[in-house]
Formats: C-alpha cells, structure tokens, sequence
C-alpha cells in the first residue's frame, strides 16, 4: 500500500486549524470574556436601578358585623378570639337550644365566657327583642 500524500490546498487549509491545546486556550478567553461583559452588566444595571416608592393607602376601618342567629360557622371564625371549633360550637347551639336572645346567651356555648362576649360586642349586631324572635317549640330543652 501507498502512503497518503496530501495535496498543496489541504497543507495550506491545515496550517491554519488550531491545535488542540490552541483551541482550548482561545475558548478559555473567549469564556471569561463574555463572563467578565455579563458582569458588567449586571453591576451597570443594578447602578441605574432606582427603587420607587409606594405610597401606603391609609388603613381603611371596616366594620364586621355578624347576626349570630343568622351566621354560619365560616363567618363566626372570623371574628378575634373564635376558631373554627367555636364557630361550629355556637351553630350547633342555635340549632340544638334557639336562638340567641342577647348577647350574654354566648354563654351557654361551653369555651366561651363574659370576657369573650365583652371584646366580641363590637363585632355583634343589635339583637332584636325577645318577643320579637318566633322560636319552635321543639328546638327548646326540656326543664
């Protein structure tokens, strides 16, 4: 067998690929190049970033009025001091024992006391007077 012999436009072309380590240190460059460009500009950025201030709204106050005999458990939860467990405490007494005639009829609801029907006054509606509440007749505990 022969040996290859290259032509006269391969030789050329050849001489101007680089070597392996050549090539390794052109990538190296050309790396930390658009590294070091990035760099800058994130750091010419974040110079030019100006923070804005928000205006914070004046704190508006609502007013959260519940009818206990008419509100469901979620809505009792909402108010200070009542849990979900005491929401549905207070919905099974309505249901078991009647309606509330006033606010200190909170009472019976075991968990709940005169201090915790005091701070929830606020959030109360009126209650209408006793006379004015048609209560069933089954609903009432026997004495």
């Amino acid at each position: 067998m022969g040996k290859r012999t290259q032509k006269p436009k391969e030789r050329l072309f050849l001489r101007w690929v680089l070597r392996r380590g050549d090539q390794l240190l052109v990538a190296s460059i050309l790396l930390v190049a658009v590294s070091l460009g990035g760099i800058y500009y994130g750091v010419q950025r974040m110079r030019s970033v100006e923070f804005i201030d928000i205006d914070e709204a004046p704190a508006a106050n609502y007013a959260f009025m519940v009818d206990l005999n008419q509100a469901d458990w979620p809505e009792l939860a909402q108010l200070p001091g009542i849990g979900e467990t005491l929401a549905k405490r207070i919905v099974e007494s309505r249901e078991m024992q009647g309606p509330f005639l006033d606010h200190s009829d909170l009472q019976r609801v075991r968990g709940i006391g005169p201090r915790t029907v005091e701070s929830l006054r606020d959030f109360l509606l009126p209650m209408p007077q006793a006379e004015a509440i048609a209560v069933d007749a089954s609903a009432q505990p026997a004495s």
